[in-house]
Order: C-alpha cells, then sequence, then structure tokens
C-alpha cells in the first residue's frame, strides 16, 4: 500500500514568470509513497501499446513460385528438395518471421491510476512541479513560451499541462522541441517519467485533482518594523524590577 507523506507544494509564477506564492498539492495525487514497479509494468505496456505492429513476412506457402520439384529425388548426387521457395533456399519463404499484431498489454485501472499517481509524486518530491496560474497572454507566441520556462527555472524536457480551453498557450508551447503538451485529465505515466519538469496552468492543476488551488503566500521579507522596542524609560515597574534582579 502506498504511504502518504507530507502535504507538498509547488511554486506559482505569472505568465511573465514572476514568483507568486506557493500552492498546497493534493497529497492523495503528488504525496504517496512511489511505487517503482508499477510505473515500470505501465510504462512497458505504454511503449508497447503504441508499436503499429504491421510487419509482415511470407511464408513458403505465400511467396510466388516453387511449384514444381526443381530436380529428382534420386540419381543426381544432389540433396533432395521440394520446392525453390523453401526457408532454406535464397528468396524462399520465412520461417517464424512476424506476422500483423497487437502488442496491446492489459494494465487495470487501478494499476494505471497508482503508476500516474507514484508518477507525479515523485516528481513533486524532486520539486520538479511548477504551476503558472494563468496565460493571459493576447496572441500565440513562443518567444513568450520560451521566454516563461527560463524564468522559472525550467531546464531540460518539460510536461506542460494544459486546460482545453488554454489554445493559445496551447500553440504558443508546441513548437518548442523540448516541450509534450498535456490535457488535464488524460496524463500518462510515460510522459511524466521523460520530462524533467510538468508545469501545471492552474485550470489544469484544478481538474487534475478534482480541488480548487489554495495558493500561499510569498517569501516575507522581515523588516525594521515588525520588532516592538520597549524603552526602559517607559517599562513598567514589574519589567524594571526585573531588569533590576
Amino acid at each position: 500500500m502506498a504511504e502518504q507523506t507530507a502535504r507538498p507544494v509547488a511554486s506559482v509564477y505569472d505568465s511573465l514568470g514572476a514568483h507568486r506564492g506557493e500552492v498546497v498539492l493534493d497529497p492523495a495525487m503528488f504525496g504517496i509513497e512511489p511505487n517503482r514497479d508499477v510505473m515500470h509494468q505501465v510504462v512497458v505496456a505504454h511503449m508497447a501499446a503504441r508499436r503499429a505492429g504491421t510487419a509482415n513476412t511470407k511464408t513458403r506457402a505465400e511467396v510466388r513460385g516453387g511449384g514444381r520439384k526443381p530436380w529428382r529425388q534420386k540419381g543426381l548426387g544432389r540433396a533432395r528438395h521440394g520446392s525453390i521457395r523453401s526457408p532454406i533456399w535464397v528468396g524462399g519463404g520465412v520461417a517464424h518471421g512476424p506476422k500483423p499484431r497487437s502488442y496491446a498489454q492489459r494494465t487495470p485501472r487501478k494499476m494505471r491510476g497508482l503508476a500516474l499517481r507514484s508518477a507525479l509524486s515523485a516528481r513533486a518530491s524532486e520539486g520538479a512541479v511548477k504551476v503558472v496560474s494563468e496565460f493571459d497572454w493576447g496572441s500565440p507566441k513562443t518567444r513568450l513560451a520560451h521566454s516563461l520556462l527560463d524564468e522559472i527555472g525550467v531546464d531540460g524536457k518539460a510536461l506542460v499541462v494544459l486546460d482545453g480551453s488554454e489554445a493559445t498557450a496551447a500553440r504558443s508551447f508546441r513548437n518548442l522541441p523540448t516541450v509534450v503538451l498535456g490535457r488535464a485529465g488524460r496524463l500518462n505515466t510515460y510522459d511524466i517519467l521523460w520530462s524533467d519538469t510538468v508545469v501545471f496552468s492552474g485550470r489544469a492543476l484544478e481538474e487534475t485533482t478534482g480541488l480548487p488551488v489554495e495558493t500561499l503566500p510569498g517569501p516575507y521579507d522581515v523588516s525594521e518594523d515588525d520588532f516592538v522596542r520597549v524603552d526602559d524609560a517607559s517599562a513598567g515597574p514589574e519589567t524594571q524590577g526585573d531588569a533590576s534582579q
């Protein structure tokens, strides 16, 4: 059984990359102990299902020619053969060759769910989950998408998870070679583990977890006004007595 750990958090940024605070992630999805065996099995099944399975070779019954016996059975001192399309002949059929087939493997729904939560939890434990509160770009610009990733510290491959209504952001990110786009509610374990950083939009995070995004305030700068000073002259008699002791 996967055990829950401390509540994970992720940094929140605006569409220009400015830090706006932190968001508390759902511990049931981002805070479990990753199950490596289940993730491996689901990824193998995912990659197997992507195979086209169209490889095809002809058997000796399908290859053209070879209808008559090449020479008589006895008397010539040569090995006996019944067809020039035997698998041991050049140009003959293929023995036990590949045929069109499906490589899909059955993975139960609960197994896929556990693998997805394990992958998200692994990225969250590494601090590799980031949230962009809202993409308020007026028009699609790949330059804005590239600048945003640089500002929030995304280095390497990234999975950008968007809501279905965020078409402008999707068109901005789709030309970046190190970015893969994902839809909220349609995430898969392979894409999460393939990426070095997972970037959620605020809407996509809400749709993925089913919970509203609760943003925590950013880091607080301590100033001189935060300290209370008590003058010795204005201190009460009890305070003065304590000071004299």
